[in-house]
């Protein structure tokens, strides 16, 4: 069970990446070229939403039963960036997309929905970016 969780893991995040970067980048030019918030916009960050709490479930699933996950051994660098540095930050991302699209829903005018999708998303892009391809040891 592990290994097919370490695989649907490995293989989501670049669902997840891809989608954070399309419709981050797709908010951001609509946003700077005040562009109608299509159904394709709201169609892209809810995917995006649904991917990221996806991966967060098999995240979770992968906290409890990884032999990574050591709190007794966080002087180790390996078992503390799994332990705590990853699991945090990935929560995190979870949440700044959460609330990005939730706002957004609220939002009157398509230039603000667009500035929120692309700050929020970005920003999550951002912490994925430095999380898994910087800061992994």
């Amino acid at each position: 069970m592990l290994t097919g969780l370490l695989h649907a893991h490995s293989t989501l995040r670049w669902v997840v990446l891809a989608l954070m970067i399309i419709a981050g980048l797709k908010s951001l030019i609509g946003w700077m070229n005040k562009s109608p918030y299509e159904k394709i916009d709201d169609k892209l960050s809810l995917f995006t939403l649904i991917a990221t709490h996806t991966q967060l479930l098999i995240g979770f699933g992968l906290y409890f039963m990884s032999p990574k996950v050591d709190f007794s051994n966080i002087a180790d660098g390996v078992t503390r960036y799994f332990t705590i540095e990853h699991a945090f930050l990935m929560i995190l991302v979870a949440v700044l997309i959460t609330i990005g699209r939730s706002t957004s829903k609220k939002k009157e005018e398509a230039a603000d929905k667009h500035k929120t999708v692309a700050l929020f998303y970005l920003s999550s892009l951002a912490i994925v970016v430095l999380t898994v391809f910087v800061m992994m040891p």
